[in-house]
């Protein structure tokens, strides 16, 4: 997936473009206090900036360094896009943190690419190689392992169901048509049908994403990718059907300029009960609990409904995972953080407590609530994956997608602009 050459180019251009000079960046790396102690500091980057993953995260890097007594860990946190933009501007840089989130796919590639990463292959095996395999492959490069999952999942429609009984929705949509029909009838009682945040750009790319799959059939989505053209009819006819969405106005005021996470976002829209809907990963619940109140029971989960006519199966998810990889000569300290990490003490506490589907196969008894089992079983009767497109692809193609779809969403673009617009920056990163 994604373009096997690193452009550092591309890098240096993105990261002036974020506004993030060189001089402006942190030093990575581990190190060590230079005393006689010989302690070792690790620094772990991730996005886990809402509770209670972040006072969990913590707690579990205050156990690590319990039981290594000569080792600290440095936590650096960052919200989803000021993440991805910095970590552009590190890979250019040519120096990553020592242990760093990661969604795999051509993202990580690039990185690998430019010979920045860690080969784990050797250096986990005895304990990886019990992991669920779905949830190590976007980590896979060249049959090599480059990244240990924590999670995995999928993303579909978060809905209240107080909602949906109000406006006589007897039972989730499973075709585009009945989704639209849904839409208008939430509409007709007063009630938002749908929380996006549309300043991110990310989440909107969701909706084009699994309509191209629903068209096209998951697999025309790589297709797309290696021949750099995106300018198919079920390309087009994908952005047209967002489109249909788009004309019913079905998303909450100033959406344009809402957030994900924060107390007025997306999330926190559905939370509050503003909104009836939101197509997110599995992480949703607990963000909406975070930043919001939460739905409670009144929270169900259903998948992405299958488009009339259309190639793909509503057994085909778009999603992912996350995960961890090192720097390239990453200290001991660092492989011995993921595998505390990727234990089943470990799973279990982030089942738990954090919401996470398990990766460990012992820690699968820990998984209670009602909505994720239901997306557990969905991945597990999977006809096809395809992970998120801006990380998928190369860095370029990726911001391509989001930016041409929030355009879209925008009323800015055309399907076919989209479509076009994609394709020209595929062929650019040749």
């Amino acid at each position: 997936m994604g373009d096997p050459a690193l452009s550092r180019r591309g890098f240096l251009a993105a990261s002036t473009a974020a506004g993030l000079g060189m001089t402006a960046l942190s030093g990575c790396g581990g190190d060590s206090d230079g005393g006689s102690s010989g302690t070792t500091t690790i620094e772990w980057w991730n996005i886990s900036t809402t509770q209670p993953t972040k006072d969990v995260w913590a707690a579990l890097a205050k156990q690590f360094e319990a039981q290594n007594p000569k080792v600290k860990v440095k936590i650096v946190q960052l919200e989803n896009d000021a993440y991805k933009s910095k970590m552009t501007a590190l890979t250019a840089s040519g120096k990553l943190p020592d242990i760093f989130h990661t969604w795999g796919g051509g993202v990580l590639r690039q990185q690998v690419d430019a010979g920045l990463v860690e080969d784990l292959t050797d250096r986990t095996k005895e304990w990886a190689d019990g992991l669920l395999p779905v949830a190590k492959e976007p980590y896979l490069i060249d049959d090599k392992v480059y990244g240990i999952p924590f999670d995995i999942g999928m993303v579909g429609f978060w809905y209240n169901k107080a909602h949906f009984k109000k406006a006589g929705i007897s039972a989730p949509p499973t075709t585009w048509s009945g989704f639209l029909d849904a839409v208008r009838a939430l509409k007709s009682e007063n009630i938002t049908p749908i929380a996006l945040a549309g300043k991110e750009k990310w989440p909107g790319m969701y909706y084009w994403a699994y309509l191209a799959m629903r068209t096209a059939g998951a697999e025309a989505l790589e297709k797309a990718n290696d021949a750099k053209d995106f300018t198919g009819d079920e390309f087009v006819q994908a952005g047209k059907h967002l489109e249909e969405l788009v004309d019913l106005q079905p998303f909450q005021k100033g959406f344009l300029g809402a957030a994900y996470s924060t107390p007025t976002g997306q999330a926190a829209t559905v939370g509050n009960g503003k909104a009836a809907m939101e197509l997110m990963g599995q992480w949703a619940p607990v963000v909406q609990a975070d930043a919001g109140k939460g739905l409670g029971d009144d929270l169900g989960f259903f998948p992405f409904p299958a488009v009339e006519g259309g190639k793909g199966a509503i057994t085909e998810v778009f999603g992912g995972g996350g995960g961890h990889a090192l720097r390239r000569d990453a200290p001991q300290a660092a492989v011995d953080f993921l595998k505390f990490f990727a234990s089943a003490a470990t799973d279990r506490e982030l089942v738990k407590k954090t919401g996470v589907l398990p990766v460990v196969p012992a820690a699968e008894d820990a998984l209670a609530d009602a909505n994720l089992q239901a997306v557990q079983k969905q991945l597990k009767g999977a006809t096809g994956f395809q992970l998120y497109l801006d990380q998928a692809y190369a860095p370029a193609v990726g911001q391509e997608v989001n930016d041409s779809v929030a355009a879209l969403v925008a009323g800015s673009k055309s399907p076919q602009q989209v479509a076009e617009s994609i394709t020209k920056t595929a062929k650019e990163e040749q």
